[in-house]
């Protein structure tokens, strides 16, 4: 067999693969001949079609099955005896202009994985957020809590930020009404930002049996873009003001959470210990975001198209069936909206297995176990999550690709100069 290797543009190869077409054939006819043992067709009882009418109906089918089969075993042992990485599928093609009827040549045109040279990180620079939970934090967290589990009772007074106004409404632009302009017995809390800033003031101060009107300027970038920076006019009528009634934080309260016995310092426990757990998920984002930026800054490698174009296709079909499953109409998605995110995540792919490679961060049973654990945490029976993870090779491969990232984030901490960083629980969660 004849296998020239020629290098083209960046990382683009192309390999010379001869088939000698004398055993292709002898292989095509043999398959034939199994079909037609069982094949049915019309005229004939299964099994009974002559050879040559299969031939007719099927050679076609079975000579590009053959002829794929073979190129693919002939372009594999090509690659081993060559000694390369492919990245993506080949491209076959017969070559122009072969005289020779004895054998058939074919040129087979991919792209090989790229050197990958990881610079200097010494000069790179991380801050670490180092939290250091509070009772404070405890209190919000129950104050959270408290707000969930709310209810409403009416009250005989003006409505207040923090209120259940029950109204009904009449809009018009330009004195026409319009859709979703109308509605009875609406209820909204004051506060919450389910409607404009604006219609929520005009309601505050109003108590049940009043009537108001007023204007609200729709933002230009609002949904509706019919509406999208214009006028509307409202005819309000209060029906009733609700003001919150919190739970108490007692036994009914902790049981209402999963606490069965009622206790509220167990309670509180619980509730420090998942803020520990989430403080400890968040910090470890934010070293990933800086330790991934870091090593995209330091490293160089051509990118394979042939990568990129699948992870372009890859993200495509994933958010189409997103929005499908959201019931949301399906635009026209283009590959253009995809190509930079596709290209920084092979990138990323690239990098992270080369050092993984060079430096040996494989993941340790034991750290797969312990951060199935700390997922399963989250749930009221953990260790069947723990066994639900177990039992999916997909799932596990999951958590394996999550250690494998914190074994290269910590390498890469243990290159760059890390800054620790006091930091409130309210700053780590973006809330401050």
């Amino acid at each position: 067999m004849q296998a020239n290797l020629e290098v083209l543009e960046g990382l683009v190869r192309r390999l010379d693969i001869s088939v000698p077409m004398g055993q292709l054939e002898t292989e095509v006819q043999n398959r034939l001949k199994r079909l037609a043992r069982s094949v049915k067709m019309d005229g004939f009882r299964p099994g009974k079609a002559p050879l040559s009418a299969v031939a007719r109906q099927h050679g076609s089918g079975v000579r590009q099955e053959v002829l794929g089969e073979t190129l693919q075993t002939r372009f594999g042992e090509a690659v081993q005896a060559h000694q390369l990485k492919i990245a993506g599928y080949p491209h076959f093609e017969p070559k122009t202009g072969q005289t020779d009827a004895a054998e058939m040549t074919f040129s087979a045109s991919f792209e090989v994985y790229p050197e990958v040279k990881i610079g200097d990180l010494s000069t790179g620079k991380m801050s670490k957020p180092v939290v250091n939970l509070a009772d404070a934090d405890v209190v919000k967290t129950l104050e959270v809590l408290q707000k969930q589990r709310r209810t409403f009772e009416s009250a005989d007074r003006a409505a207040a930020e923090g209120d259940l106004v029950k109204f009904d409404y009449q809009g018009t632009v330009d004195g026409a009404s319009f859709e979703g302009g109308k509605g009875d017995d609406f209820a909204a809390v004051i506060g919450e930002g389910r409607l404009l800033k604006d219609f929520e003031q005009s309601l505050t101060g109003l108590k049940a049996g009043d009537s108001k009107g007023f204007d609200v300027t729709f933002p230009a970038e609002y949904a509706a873009k019919e509406l999208a920076g214009k006028v509307a006019h409202f005819e309000v009528q209060v029906k009733d003001v609700q003001a919150p009634a919190l739970p108490a934080i007692d036994a009914e309260f902790a049981k209402a959470l999963g606490v069965e016995d009622g206790d509220v310092e167990k309670l509180k426990a619980e509730v420090k210990s998942n803020l520990e757990r989430e403080a400890k998920r968040r910090v470890q984002t934010k070293l990933k975001e800086q330790a991934m930026e870091l090593l995209l800054q330091k490293s160089t490698l051509d990118l394979p198209q042939s990568l990129v174009a699948m992870e372009t296709e890859r993200l495509m079909k994933m958010t189409e069936a997103d929005m499908q499953s959201r019931g949301v109409q399906t635009m026209k998605l283009s590959a253009d909206m995809f190509t930079g995110q596709a290209e920084r995540r092979v990138r990323l792919g690239l990098i992270l297995a080369e050092i993984v490679q060079a430096h040996k961060l494989v993941a340790q049973p034991e750290q797969i176990r312990n951060l199935i654990q700390e997922q399963a945490q989250s749930y009221e029976e953990p260790e069947q999550v723990v066994q639900w993870y177990y039992q999916s090779p997909e799932r596990m491969q999951e958590i394996e690709s999550l250690a494998l990232e914190e074994n290269v984030v910590a390498w890469v901490a243990g290159q760059a100069q890390v800054e620790d960083v006091t930091t409130s629980f309210e700053e780590l969660m973006g809330r401050a």
